[in-house]
């Protein structure tokens, strides 16, 4: 059956009659028709007798004082999701379509009667049901009346629920139905009364059997999560697939996702997490409430939410972050075990599946990686770190409980609404964060803090905009303990430039499957240029709203500084290389200067936290004036590889002091091992129904043989996440698997491939196929 022409998806202007559209009319009755079983023209001589029959009964019964009776219903599932921007969902196309429509639109639905409706005589109400308890007040319920003083012009406006007929045709009258720009997001249920005039104590009742799935609107500009450019909303709606960044400011790395939010499980699985959340059902059409809601669901702290994080390498009992490929897995693992949470997730495996959680409910978003990331525990807008004598860090500073840190970097979620509960000028993007780091409100959540009050250093405006505001601008205090200080440790160097040092996400213009060209630096987003006046009026007009950050801010007098100091920063270190690190000294006085350095190099986890620590030099050594000398330090394969965790980030020190002068100076600097790239390739033509060969080429880059290696892969629309068990690989050995699969849809996709084992992991590889019917 085909629906009616289509409409626009906001509030449509005056109606026209034309003749083309009374053809579009007519054509969409005899489908109706034929979809009912009443098309005319293919019914024998005996079967119109009988409908004649029938009619005339009909015409009877409706002297009489019985309600019409609603046989069947036709939602026209997949025509109004083609008007709706659902199409995509496989809900709509599966085997039981269902309804998946957006809110501030209207849509369409045809009832099969037992008689010809009475406009003068019938009466019809239909009843939107939403949650346990459905209200008319709260909004949760709508009651709409047909009667002959229904309008039948087109609706004036998309802020209530509306209904009115749009065609009459004998028994098979179809409706239009408004559904309100406000409207609750999740599961609608209909059901539809029928009486007499004057007899409202008789009455039919017919439940419609499927589930309406309402969603917010991106195309609807009275919808407050509406996004006008074009190009934007296939992105950050639309696409299935893209990248999470990691790696390192120096040398980022795109990480293919498959966000999957059309899938048959994404968006049940969505509408069950947000059941868990508690957030009340006359809140649900509140994008502010909703995101927040997400960003504490899709962790496992408070709720038995989706996924259990953890940061320590060990992930026996469940899958290693590195390992997921996509998000749909992961719904269905959570799903299938009743909801126990899965394990296990990180930052970017958090953002990747808020992701897709907000498209699938119709907000846009994407994902932000913010590259050294700081964690203030402690609301100071510094992070603090301390230093023994012999140039050590200590974890939790001297008194135990100082957990500040800085992570390599951190992933979080810009989501687009307007915030009409903030001045103007603060709506767009808006950070929430799913990764479990402090609670808000005594929950593991975070968001939305307005990207443009963070810019501005407004941190007093909802939500967690001072924790937001310091992971990009907080400063780097080191502190190295002190026995001529009174409380033990005296501050070394403060750092205003190293945080933040660039934000990164995927273009909504351009997609690399080869590189990393698709890459979009919005840190002028977060913050003015480092350095500039204007970014340091934010700083000190965020300290002015955080009292515990204002004595941090009354700085001690510059020291005599007449030496330079320059730690070598590295960009990435091929897998399986030895290296080495350095700082370049430079006496610029006219005096022999005595100089104390300690360089020391560790693994680290992603987040800054100390894995192993590996080696240390330190040398006390004499200048003379205008001398230059590098000290190095030098590692071995054979000496890290097996104190790996994570993605093989590393993290140095180095620590400095002139005996002469007292001049004290400190640098870090992080950096990662660069991986192998997986190969991925296509052998045969994809065409919808015929098998297709992907196949993945990979080469051990190490000198030790690799043991327990999978293959994982998936493409929406393609193959399911599937894992592959594979043999040993030796050393320097290239090998090929290959995987048969059957497209199911037609159009670009995404197919997407890891290699890890218990040596290397997190090697992944990408192509896009195009599928023709």
């Amino acid at each position: 059956m085909s629906a009616p022409t289509s409409k626009p998806n906001v509030a449509p202007g005056p109606r026209r009659t034309t003749k083309g559209s009374e053809v579009k009319d007519k054509r969409f009755q005899r489908k109706l028709l034929a979809k009912l079983g009443a098309d005319s023209k293919k019914r024998k001589d005996s079967d119109i007798v009988d409908e004649k029959l029938k009619k005339s009964n009909r015409k009877e019964a409706s002297t009489d004082l019985a309600p019409v009776l609603i046989q069947s219903a036709e939602l026209f599932t997949q025509e109004n999701s083609k008007v709706h921007n659902t199409s995509d969902y496989h809900l709509v196309t599966g085997e039981f379509p269902t309804p998946v429509l957006r809110r501030g639109q209207p849509f369409y639905i045809a009832l099969q009667l037992d008689r010809p409706y009475d406009l003068n005589k019938d009466v019809m109400r239909l009843f939107w049901e939403f949650g346990p308890r459905p209200s008319v007040p709260k909004k949760t319920k709508a009651v709409l009346k047909l009667t002959a003083e229904t309008p039948t012009d087109e609706f004036a406006d998309n802020e209530s629920w509306q209904v009115r007929f749009h065609k009459q045709e004998e028994s098979m009258p179809t409706l239009e139905v408004q559904i309100p720009a406000t409207a609750p997001v999740g599961i609608w249920k209909l059901r539809i009364s029928t009486n007499r005039k004057g007899r409202g104590d008789h009455k039919n009742e017919f439940e419609v059997q499927e589930e309406f799935y309402v969603l917010f609107n991106p195309w609807c500009k009275e919808d407050n999560v509406y996004m006008e450019d074009e190009k934007m909303r296939e992105e950050y709606v639309l696409n299935d697939s893209g990248k999470v960044w990691c790696g390192t400011f120096r040398s980022p790395k795109g990480r293919r996702w498959v966000f999957g939010q059309f899938e048959e499980v994404s968006l049940p699985a969505s509408i069950y997490l947000l059941e868990k959340s508690n957030v009340p059902y006359h809140d649900r059409g509140n994008p502010v409430k909703i995101v927040r809601a997400i960003s504490a669901v899709v962790n496992s702290e408070d709720d038995d939410g989706l996924l259990v994080g953890r940061w320590d390498n060990d992930y026996s009992d469940g899958t290693a972050p590195n390992a997921w490929t996509g998000t749909v897995a992961i719904f269905e693992q959570y799903l299938s075990e009743g909801g126990e949470p899965v394990k296990y997730g990180q930052c970017w495996v958090f953002s990747a599946v808020t992701v897709t959680m907000c498209r699938a409910l119709g907000i846009p978003a994407r994902s932000v990686t913010n590259y050294v990331s700081a964690h203030d525990t402690n609301s100071t807008l510094t992070v603090d770190k301390f230093f023994d004598k012999f140039g050590e860090e200590i974890p939790l500073g001297p008194d135990g409980d100082c957990s500040d840190s800085c992570w390599n970097f951190h992933v979080w979620n810009d989501v687009w609404m307007m915030r009409p509960d903030l001045p103007l000028g603060y709506g767009g993007w808006q950070v929430i964060d799913a990764t479990p780091q402090e609670q808000s409100d005594s929950i593991y959540c975070c968001g939305p803090a307005s990207a443009e009050a963070v810019r501005r250093g407004e941190v007093g405006f909802r939500y967690d905009t001072p924790f937001v505001f310091a992971e990009v601008n907080a400063d780097i205090c080191h502190f190295k303990e002190d026995d001529e200080s009174d409380w033990g440790f005296s501050r070394i160097s403060i750092n205003q430039n190293h945080v933040g040092r660039k934000i990164l996400t995927k273009s909504h213009i351009k997609d690399d499957d080869e590189g990393d060209t698709d890459l979009v630096d919005i840190t002028h987003e977060y913050k003015n240029l480092e350095g500039s006046s204007s970014e340091r009026l934010a700083v000190f007009n965020a300290v002015k709203g955080v009292s515990r950050a204002q004595k941090l801010y009354d700085f001690p007098e510059a020291q005599v500084r007449d030496v330079d100091f320059d730690l070598i920063e590295i960009d990435t270190i091929p897998y399986g290389d030895d290296f080495k690190v350095a700082v370049k000294i430079h006496n610029k006085s006219k005096e022999n200067r005595t100089i104390t350095l300690i360089l020391s190099a560790c693994t680290v986890h992603y987040t800054g936290t100390t894995a192993h620590r590996l080696k240390k030099a330190q040398k006390t050594f004499s200048l003379q004036p205008g001398a230059k000398q590098t000290i190095s330090l030098h590692l071995t394969v054979d000496e890290y590889l097996h104190y790996l965790v994570d993605q093989g980030f590393f993290k140095i020190y180095a620590i400095a002091n002139v005996i002469e002068t007292k001049q004290t100076w400190s640098g870090e600097d992080d950096f990662h091992l660069t991986k192998p790239n997986l190969t991925v390739k296509l052998r045969g033509d994809t065409v919808v129904g015929k098998a297709c060969e992907m196949i993945f080429i990979f080469k051990n880059p190490l000198k030790v043989e690799l043991t327990d290696c999978k293959f994982r892969v998936e493409s929406p629309g393609l193959q399911r996440p599937k894992v592959l068990p594979f043999r040993n690989v030796a050393p320097g050995e290239e090998i090929t698997v290959s995987e048969w699969f059957e497209p199911k849809r037609a159009g670009n996709r995404k197919i997407v491939g890891s290699f890890y084992s218990d040596q290397i992991s997190d090697v992944a590889g990408s192509i896009t196929a195009t599928v023709t019917e």
